[in-house]
């Protein structure tokens, strides 16, 4: 049987940290003033350090809007069409980034594009600017994984290996493409404002084929935590995309995975692996996955370095931490590692790899 390989990643995240900003705002957004320290030592615990946004930030301090071109004023925030025009303005510049730090140089020989993204719709869309952007065959085989949150990218890399198996010779570009920031809504719940407190906007874009260069994709599994449906969902409302985000969650990872580990770890023994891939959902989302495998604080440190410097930016993450493992000196040869993200569901989609 063929092995499917993902052969490298390219990164990119927007221009604009937005993060301290945007905790400022979220003070106004919550009016009540007895909130605002419960606020201010939640959001400290976050360990997020910067965000990104295809939004620029309004540093005046003002706040009669969170950004310069008036997309967030208190009391008149954008409707659902109005942010997809904006997903559609800003969308192509930072997937081209993304892309070209692939380094693509026989744009003819990619058979498959594969665009993934939960955060905005149009059509033609990404995959038709990729194509004239980058000279693709217009014979190129073109899928859209929408909506499916934060796992998303777990599901692309899946999709991937299995055309790569069928097909020895297809070499499959695939674009993961987040702008969490354009979803704000003005709501004064403080469970609410500090679920979005954690999303920044990035891109990935990979290349998965038979060639035998980064990480080999072993396996996929699925792990379904059961009762637990609504801790994390993700619906189309009139003002924006709207996202529940349970304080339950943490606990719900940490007591599912480690009863279901036989289900997605050679023999259920986590000694061995070498590496953990985990998408940072949150700090405590983090701690959940250390606790439930009982892992050494440095088992998790790419996926804590992203979240410092990115935060949580959906499906594209857990991207951003292989990339950082697979840059790393330390990731060697023969090194058997464990991805996993957590969406809608709640559902672990997890992945077993080998460096090579």
């Amino acid at each position: 049987m063929v092995t499917a390989y993902l052969n490298r990643i390219s990164t990119a995240v927007p221009k604009h940290d937005v993060h301290k900003t945007f905790m400022s705002f979220a003070e106004r957004i919550l009016q009540q003033e007895n909130r605002h320290a419960l606020f201010r030592r939640m959001a400290g615990r976050a360990q997020i350090d910067h965000r990104w946004s295809c939004l620029k930030p309004d540093e005046a301090g003002e706040f009669s809007s969170l950004d310069q071109g008036g997309f967030y004023v208190p009391g008149a925030f954008p409707t659902t069409a109005r942010r997809m025009h904006q997903y559609e303005a800003a969308a192509p510049g930072l997937a081209d980034r993304a892309v070209e730090g692939l380094q693509i140089t026989q744009p003819s020989a990619i058979t498959h594009l594969i665009i993934i993204s939960c955060t905005g719709l149009s059509a033609p869309g990404l995959d038709f600017h990729l194509m004239e952007r980058f000279d693709l065959p217009r014979s190129i085989e073109r899928t859209s994984v929408g909506f499916m949150g934060c796992y998303a990218a777990i599901n692309g890399l899946k999709l991937a290996r299995h055309i790569v198996r069928s097909d020895p010779e297809a070499r499959v570009l695939m674009v993961s493409l987040e702008l969490c920031t354009l979803h704000l809504q003005d709501t004064g719940d403080l469970e609410q404002v500090l679920s979005f407190m954690i999303f920044g906007d990035g891109c990935a874009a990979a290349i998965i084929s038979s060639d035998k260069e980064g990480i080999a994709l072993d396996s996929f599994r699925s792990v379904m935590v059961p009762d637990t449906s609504g801790h994390i969902t993700w619906a189309i409302g009139d003002q924006g995309f709207d996202m529940v985000l349970s304080g339950q969650v943490p606990g719900s990872i940490a007591q599912s995975l480690g009863q279901q580990m036989h289900d997605f770890l050679p023999d259920g023994r986590v000694d061995d692996i070498d590496l953990w891939a985990v998408h940072p959902g949150g700090r405590s989302v983090l701690d959940a996955v250390q606790q439930a495998f009982d892992l050494p604080d440095a088992a998790l440190a790419h996926s804590r370095e992203v979240l410092r410097t990115c935060g949580n930016m959906s499906s594209a993450t857990v991207l951003f931490v292989l990339a950082m493992m697979m840059s790393d000196p330390d990731s060697r040869p023969g090194h058997r590692g464990c991805g996993m993200a957590f969406g809608p569901g709640i559902v672990a989609e997890t992945m077993r790899f080998t460096v090579v």
